[in-house]
């Protein structure tokens, strides 16, 4: 069974969620530490992702001067194929959806090169040029069917 719980902030479970960021970020893709944690944890709306129990995902999304940035996706290796990222992904819109000062932002993230075709699948489609975040090739995406 798949669950996906906004953890509110609680400590104990945000420790869960910065462990998947920690092993899918710093140890797969070799992000520096100190650039996978910043000013926005406390601001963000932090979901977690349980697959028969086992905490397997995490993702947020945050408000800023663009719109809603839904970002920090990350599921660990061995559940990849079990439609955790699917399910972290309808959670966050599902949420943004329901808060009353979301109406009419503009839900983008960023998205890497490799992941692009989950996130056209979800309405999300490609805006500008390639960048590079942590040394890893981005776009710019947008919600383009709200």
């Amino acid at each position: 069974m798949l669950i996906v719980h906004y953890i509110d902030n609680k400590e104990e479970l945000l420790q869960k969620a910065f462990h998947i960021r920690e092993v899918v970020f710093v140890e797969e893709q070799h992000v520096p530490k100190e650039e996978e944690y910043d000013e926005f944890e406390a601001s963000s709306r932090h979901f977690l992702a349980y697959y028969e129990g086992n905490p397997c995902g995490t993702a947020r999304w945050r408000y800023t001067e663009k719109g809603i940035k839904l970002e920090r996706f990350a599921v660990l290796a061995e559940f990849r194929s079990k439609k955790v990222g699917s399910a972290l992904l309808q959670a966050l819109l599902k949420d943004v959806a329901t808060q009353s000062d979301t109406t009419g932002k503009l839900i983008y993230l960023h998205a890497q090169v490799t992941a692009m075709p989950f996130y056209a699948h979800f309405g999300f489609s490609p805006v500008g040029e390639m960048f590079e975040e942590c040394n890893i090739q981005h776009y710019k995406m947008v919600k383009t069917n709200v």
